[in-house]
């Protein structure tokens, strides 16, 4: 009896491997490609392309993005943050400058350089989700010396870099910084509030030579 069951077991088994076999192969060529998970995405609560989901990166945490048209390999390492009303001569529209200091690194065999704005480049996430591009406002007029570079970066080379955004205060309090890559990628750094980072008193002293 116990043949006669484990015979029939194994018929069963091998009608159900060729139907599944047979179901596989009927729908390969109609099954959309398995989208692949991207280093961050967009939130599914909120509108594609605002709010990057997923934890923010702290300040201070690398992370490895494509440079500008899809060429080189840049690090890029948000550091330090001071907020401050004025620059200089220069007085925020809204109501506070953030500005946001970074190590950025070429790691790859050829130059690499920040994505434009254009294209995708730095963006303020507020905390209810509304987004600004940096350079908004008066903060295109904001001089940091030290911090003012642009363009490529040559391989094994390293830059400080800034971004600056003229923001309310209620935009300023609880925000992250957005950058987007050669790939349309987003990476998401969380901002704290109040000045932070090793370079605070260096980027103030750059702020109002």
């Amino acid at each position: 009896m116990r043949k006669i069951l484990l015979a029939a077991t194994a018929v069963a088994c091998l009608a159900l491997a060729g139907c599944n076999d047979s179901s596989s192969g009927d729908d390969s060529g109609n099954k959309p490609p398995e989208k692949l998970p991207s280093a961050t995405a967009t939130s599914g609560g909120e509108t594609p392309g605002t709010a990057p989901e997923g934890a923010a990166l702290a300040l201070g945490t690398p992370a490895r993005t494509v440079g500008a048209r899809t060429v080189g390999i840049l690090e890029i390492t948000p550091t330090t943050v001071v907020h401050t009303g004025k620059s200089g001569g220069v007085t925020s529209k809204y109501g506070t400058f953030v500005v946001v200091t970074m190590r950025e690194k070429s790691l790859s065999a050829n130059p690499a350089e920040e994505e434009k704005p254009a294209a995708g480049g730095w963006k303020w996430l507020a905390p209810d989700g509304q987004t600004t591009v940096a350079g908004n406002g008066n903060s295109a007029q904001v001089s940091l010396g030290a911090y003012n570079s642009h363009g490529e970066i040559q391989p094994g080379d390293t830059q400080p870099r800034a971004t600056v955004f003229d923001l309310t205060l209620a935009q300023a309090r609880g925000g992250s910084a957005v950058y987007t890559d050669g790939t349309k990628a987003p990476f998401r750094w969380e901002i704290p509030a109040k000045d932070s980072g090793p370079d605070v008193a260096d980027v103030r002293r750059q702020l109002n030579p």
